[in-house]
């Protein structure tokens, strides 16, 4: 799946119309051509496709915003589309990081319960790898010596997995925890929740 798709169906959504130099701006703002390589080529490449596949529609600009501006609103078929990556780049793991970072700033559309039920999930996954990842460095420890093919400080690798998932998983406590303390405002909630459309 591409975070790029799902970065520009939840910014249209979100500002309600946009245009691509808007889109653009907002994934500037966010760093996201670091993290989810979203080049400007990328993101007018990405409008086109998400309108050819009716997940986005063409609406006619205001004439302020020039002759050349495509202004683009999410259908309900995109709406679907959106909900779908982000509930899966949230709870799957095997999604992939770029997905994960490109659901971070639209969690606030979900439901708060929906949240915390779909970063419990990600949360077992993470522990189990960390599981599995202990057994690997403990199998190298076991065999101090080396097999051919498998030298001994291999498991410096199994180790940075190993801290690095253990990171993920303390981040995804204290997050659970806050999500559930009360932490932002989530979708159904009095106030209008960050990444809403406007009403």
């Amino acid at each position: 799946m591409s975070a790029t798709r799902m970065l520009v169906l939840g910014v249209v959504r979100m500002r309600g119309e946009a245009h691509g130099y808007q889109v653009r701006q907002d994934l500037q703002l966010w760093a996201a051509d670091k993290w989810a390589n979203t080049k400007p080529g990328s993101i007018y490449h990405a409008l086109k496709k998400l309108a050819a596949d009716n997940l986005l529609e063409a609406v006619e600009a205001s004439s302020d915003l020039g002759p050349d501006r495509v202004v683009y609103r999410i259908t309900e078929q995109g709406e679907g589309e959106f909900f779908y990556l982000l509930n899966d780049a949230v709870s799957n793991v095997d999604a992939g990081p770029a997905m994960f970072n490109a659901a971070l700033p639209f969690v606030t559309t979900l439901e708060r319960n929906t949240l915390a039920f779909l970063l419990k999930s990600r949360l077992q996954q993470v522990q189990a790898t960390a599981g599995q990842t202990q057994l690997l460095i403990d199998s190298t420890i076991a065999g101090s010596e080396g097999e051919p093919g498998k030298p001994p400080h291999i498991r410096e690798m199994f180790q940075y997995w190993f801290a690095t998932t253990e990171a993920e998983a303390a981040w995804l406590r204290d997050f659970i925890d806050r999500v559930q303390g009360g932490e932002y405002t989530f979708a159904g909630e009095n106030e209008p929740a960050f990444g809403s459309p406007p009403r």
